[in-house]
């Protein structure tokens, strides 16, 4: 099984997803976004799945739902690093890890 990393930027983003649904949405909604979180989290664990290719070199996306994508890398074989959990309104140009 592999390890999974959250750099500083997607505990962040996280939150602030999380802080944004609290605010603007229900506490339904915001158990939902958390339980998403944790069933992407355990499917990259088992190692069976990987997502979606990006243009950025080494970086795969998984599209949450249609307003946040998580974008990770895999670090070697035991280990996958979570890096962004990125709003998708904002301009994609923008999105540093």
């Amino acid at each position: 099984m592999r390890r999974i990393i959250w750099n500083k930027i997607a505990k962040s983003d996280y939150f602030k997803n999380i802080d944004y649904l609290l605010k603007n949405w229900s506490e339904k909604d915001v158990q939902k976004f958390i339980d998403e979180v944790k069933h992407i989290e355990f499917i990259l664990k088992k190692g069976n799945v990987d997502f979606q290719e990006t243009n950025y070199r080494g970086v795969k996306r998984v599209v949450m739902r249609k307003q946040i994508t998580l974008f990770y890398k895999i670090n070697d074989i035991a280990e996958v690093e979570f890096l962004r959990f990125w709003n998708n309104h904002k301009d994609i140009k923008k999105l540093r890890f």
